[in-house]
């Protein structure tokens, strides 16, 4: 059965990782469900697919893996490994009980999903001090009962500083990537929420307005399903958006993070997720974010609007890492 055939039982309850190995803050509700990944208020996501024991297999690829092999978060699927230099123990296979492999989420090369991030060459620094944030509590999300979150805040919480090390120095040698990009449209496909984790279009060609909000899933939501690091991603964005976009970060982005967006001070924002970079602005204007730069993002992001934040996040996206 295709990955996305049966949409239609909407009433069953999505499958989560479980909560009781970690204490975290109320999930505050947040009308940017679009941005967070996860599903509008009444909406319950697919559920997840049942394996049928077949191997599955993604293109320009020889390995073939079933769709549970798939899902072992101490095993991360590898559809690629001549693309990249061998994966540390703590980014291939984490450390059980409650630390999963790094490249579970971001994948081996390191383009991750809407979901989380692109971390692929992002600075070893940003990545080390990141890690370290959430580990302390201090870099927190409006949105901190989400299933990838939950699994942030696990992972932060039981890392070694020799780990974090491993996985910040693997990550920020990998080449910085992108398979994102950016479509400036009225009329977007209507979507649902798969698991809690990530927009798929439904089936048919059923579609609605874009509004002021960004919709941004994989192109081919079966092969990003299986963990494949190439598979590609459109974000459609309000008309307008990018050129919008531009002007704005010359004014207020790039002396902290560089000329095309490409990393200085701050981290690289090019190529990145429009999901991701809004959410994070939204994050620092509500304050979730306490981190050591968290004090002059907020100053910037203080009045903001939700407006200049898609202009924003769809400019970056556009752009070459």
């Amino acid at each position: 059965m295709k990955l996305f055939d049966a949409i239609k039982p909407l009433g069953l309850a999505v499958i989560l990782l479980p909560l009781s190995f970690v204490q975290l803050p109320a999930q505050e509700p947040s009308p940017l469900h679009w941005a967070y990944q996860i599903s509008a208020p009444g909406v319950a996501p697919v559920p997840a697919t049942k394996d049928d024991g077949s191997q599955r297999r993604v293109p320009d690829s020889m390995v073939s893996m079933t769709l549970s092999q798939t899902r072992d978060r101490f095993n991360a699927p590898d559809w690629h490994p001549a693309s990249h230099p061998p994966m540390p123990q703590i980014v291939l296979n984490g450390r059980r009980p409650d630390t999963h492999a790094c490249a579970f989420c971001h994948r081996a090369e390191g383009q991750g999903g809407a979901e989380n991030a692109n971390i692929s060459g992002l600075d070893k620094g940003y990545i080390i001090r990141q890690l370290k944030e959430i580990r302390s509590a201090a870099r927190r999300s409006a949105s901190d009962q989400r299933a990838s979150m939950i699994t942030k805040h696990l992972m932060a919480a039981s890392l070694t500083d020799d780990e974090i090390e491993a996985g910040a120095s693997y990550f920020a040698d990998l080449p910085a990537r992108s398979t994102l990009k950016v479509v400036e449209t009225d009329i977007v496909p209507k979507t649902i929420n798969y698991m809690g984790l990530f927009t798929a279009a439904l089936t048919g060609a059923e579609t609605e307005p874009l509004g002021e909000r960004i919709i941004e899933m994989p192109d081919d939501p079966e092969r990003f399903e299986l963990r494949d690091t190439r598979t590609t991603f459109t974000a459609y964005v309000p008309r307008g958006s990018i050129e919008r976009g531009k002007a704005l970060a010359a004014e207020g982005c790039v002396a902290c993070h560089g000329e095309g967006l490409k990393g200085g001070i701050g981290p690289r924002l090019a190529g990145q997720y429009t999901s991701y970079t809004v959410r994070q602005l939204n994050d620092f204007k509500i304050g979730k974010r306490a981190g050591e730069q968290a004090g002059s993002m907020a100053g910037v992001v203080e009045k903001l609007p939700l407006s200049d934040m898609i202009a924003l996040a769809a400019y970056a996206a556009s752009l070459t890492p």
